[in-house]
């Protein structure tokens, strides 16, 4: 499965950030069930490494997040990590996620940190923290960057999704509106596939299905 193209598929993937996670094949299962089949796992979370190996092997759409270095690189896709992403442009993690022939998701905010991932064959680019400047910047950056696949993470919700799908970006990122701390240390499986549900349904505009 192509990890890259099931979030453009469904416009959207899941950012986990928990203190622990006890079950990671039902947290990815949870998600699918609400709509949303790519998660990326962070190194934020204690054991990362593990998790990510568990969600795999279970066939999940898996990817890790927090990306800083080669050496986590490497280790996230011995672990099973079919997607990478990180919070800004770091030359060593797009090295070694090329060589291993794995996408890159990875963090810019300007222009020129847009261009800059690309060049460094990023397959997507992370706009993050969205919430700083809104959809506007994305319509801005898609100007001279027609062809840039844009991806907003830190603020979207199901009351901004939509909008900034609007202005060209081509998949949304959900965060802890969807999977919040306190959810996943309660095992609340089936209110998380609920909430990735009405933020799927927020994906279209009013009166589309």
């Amino acid at each position: 499965m192509n990890a890259l193209q099931t979030i453009l598929d469904d416009r959207a993937l899941a950012v986990v950030r928990a203190p622990s996670i006890s079950d990671p094949q039902a947290l990815a299962e949870a998600l699918a069930r609400g709509g949303i089949r790519a998660v990326e796992l962070t190194f934020t979370t204690p054991g990362v490494l593990d998790l990510l190996r568990v969600a795999a092997d279970a066939g999940a759409v898996i990817g890790a997040g927090t990306v800083l270095t080669s050496e986590q690189t490497r280790a996230a896709i011995d672990s099973g990590a079919q997607f990478l992403v990180t919070p800004g442009l770091r030359p060593a993690v797009a090295e070694v996620a090329s060589a291993r022939g794995v996408p890159l998701m990875m963090g810019a905010l300007t222009p020129s940190e847009v261009m800059d991932a690309i060049d460094m064959g990023a397959a997507a680019v992370k706009i993050f923290p969205a919430r700083a400047l809104g959809p506007a910047h994305f319509k801005d950056l898609l100007g001279p960057l027609p062809d840039a696949k844009l991806v907003p993470s830190g603020g979207v919700n199901a009351s901004n999704a939509a909008d900034f799908l609007a202005v060209g970006a081509v998949a949304v990122t959900a965060g802890t509106d969807v999977v919040s701390p306190a959810a996943v240390a309660s095992d609340d499986w089936d209110g998380i596939a609920e909430r990735a549900q009405r933020f799927v349904t927020s994906l279209s505009p009013k009166g589309t299905s």
